[in-house]
């Protein structure tokens, strides 16, 4: 496990509650502009109050939050099958099965039940924030089989955009491992929506066979077995914060 602990001398109040596994920052500001953030015995509805977390009591919901908190950055290889939530109504397997970390953690994006790879998870909600905010246009790269070859017209409409729906035009890029092997195929995007890769290929026509993520941003899945799951090195974690415009003084 990695020992890169960030603390900060203050820090917005929502960042920090993100930052201690509550969830994104957009996502722990209904809990604070709601009035179940106490701090200091006070109730606070204000996001950006700041906060120092060695000092200062944060209680949300009755439950003090810990001035012990460790980041925490795991990779998960997800098998199909599963899903990428805490919970599922219908008792489907879920990546909670897999992950067994002693803090809690939560996907960063998601992968569909059908697609296996690269998932990464964490308790560092402002990181996750940016990795999946389209204005980072951070790049996801997919393995991908198909039942048909890809025509260069179709390689084409993939790039400059596939209108998904009533939904936004979204682009992608296409590459081609193997010499004389149109059916597999190498897809980066930016993007995130739902079933997004799969959706462009019906657009064109074509079917996805096999889906498997192999990177985001410079994380690569590389030869971590299919089920199994590690924490990020300290090297990792430093270019995936840099990415994003994170730095220990940046929070």
């Amino acid at each position: 496990m990695s020992d890169l602990i960030i603390k900060p001398k203050s820090v917005r109040l929502n960042k920090y509650l993100a930052w201690a596994g509550l969830g994104s920052r957009r996502g722990v500001e209904h809990l604070i502009l709601s009035g179940q953030v106490i701090v200091n015995g006070n109730c606070i509805r204000n996001p950006a109050y700041r906060v120092n977390p060695e000092k200062d009591e944060v209680i949300v919901q009755g439950n003090p939050i810990s001035t012990a908190f460790v980041p925490t950055y795991i990779m998960l290889n997800k098998p199909r099958g599963y899903i990428t939530t805490a919970k599922d109504e219908k008792g489907r397997e879920t990546v909670y099965k897999l992950v067994h970390p002693p803090v809690r953690v939560f996907p960063v994006g998601r992968l569909d039940r059908d697609s296996e790879g690269l998932l990464l998870m964490t308790n560092d909600g402002e990181l996750a924030y940016r990795l999946t905010h389209p204005r980072y246009q951070i790049k996801k790269k997919y393995l991908v089989y198909l039942n048909h070859s890809v025509l260069p017209e179709q390689v084409r409409a993939f790039s400059t955009g596939i209108r998904l729906g009533r939904g936004p035009v979204v682009k992608g890029e296409i590459r081609f491992p193997h010499p004389g092997d149109r059916k597999t195929c190498l897809v980066t995007i930016t993007e995130g929506k739902y079933r997004q890769i799969r959706r462009m290929f019906a657009a064109l026509g074509l079917r996805v066979k096999y889906l498997q993520r192999i990177a985001i941003g410079p994380i690569e899945l590389k030869d971590l077995p299919v089920g199994s799951w590690r924490y990020l090195t300290e090297k990792e974690i430093t270019m995936l914060r840099q990415l994003v415009g994170l730095t220990n003084g940046n929070q």
